[in-house]
């Protein structure tokens, strides 16, 4: 069995009439059991998250945020175009109609420093997800950020693999622990990266990590706490 991921862009992004039939038609193939649906905060309404209430009674669904931070001034900044409220607006609707819930975090946007990174995972916490993606920033040739990154590169954090599995440890210590991590990491195509490459597959990250939290002898929830 399998889930259809409409994963890319955004896919509550269109009326209604023109969404049910393609999420229908992705139910109808064989060998579908659910939905895992990726979108905006600011990209869906009562009336969606109701169809999705409905359908999640038959078959699986998951709707997933793009939360990318918790801080409304690196929001701004890099234009997002929605609020951190907006993604707890959307979080607390979608998830009080029994639908599994998750959010993306983007690790390493520009103004932030650890200690607000730790922040993103505390308010999180608060949050009723059942699931969190993280991926770390990845500077693309050609963007606006990749100006900004050139001309105020100490507004951003650069991650070695070593820096960055030693902050996803520290931030899975504080989560909370029934939340699933579903990614760690991403990997857009080198050739469009303009900053350092790590040469790693998504697996052999998640396996470097592993063992490290083994040599830690740590665990996802270890220091959470709930305030």
């Amino acid at each position: 069995m399998y889930l259809a991921y409409f994963q890319a862009y955004t896919n509550t992004y269109a009326p209604k009439e023109r969404l049910i039939p393609l999420y229908e038609e992705a139910l109808s193939q064989p060998g579908i059991a659910g939905l895992v649906i990726g979108t905006r905060p600011d990209c869906v309404d009562e009336s969606l998250l109701d169809y999705f209430a409905e359908l999640s009674q038959s078959v699986y669904v998951s709707i997933e945020y793009g939360i990318e931070s918790t801080k409304e001034s690196t929001l701004i900044r890099i234009n997002r175009g929605h609020s951190y409220t907006d993604s707890v607006d959307a979080i607390n609707a979608t998830a009080s109609r029994g639908i599994h819930t998750g959010g993306h975090l983007i690790v390493g946007l520009p103004g932030e420093v650890e200690q607000d990174i730790l922040e993103h995972i505390n308010r999180i916490n608060q949050l009723p997800v059942t699931m969190i993606k993280f991926h770390q920033l990845q500077i693309i040739r050609g963007t606006v950020m990749e100006k900004e990154y050139t001309d105020h590169p100490g507004d951003f954090i650069r991650f070695t693999v070593d820096s960055y599995i030693d902050l996803i440890i520290r931030l899975l210590e504080i989560l909370r622990p029934d939340i699933v991590v579903e990614r760690f990491a991403s990997v857009a195509p080198p050739a469009l990266i303009s900053t350092q490459r790590w040469g790693l597959k998504n697996f052999e990250l998640v396996a470097r990590l592993e063992r490290e939290m083994i040599n830690r002898k740590t665990w996802q929830g270890r220091l959470f706490t709930l305030d």
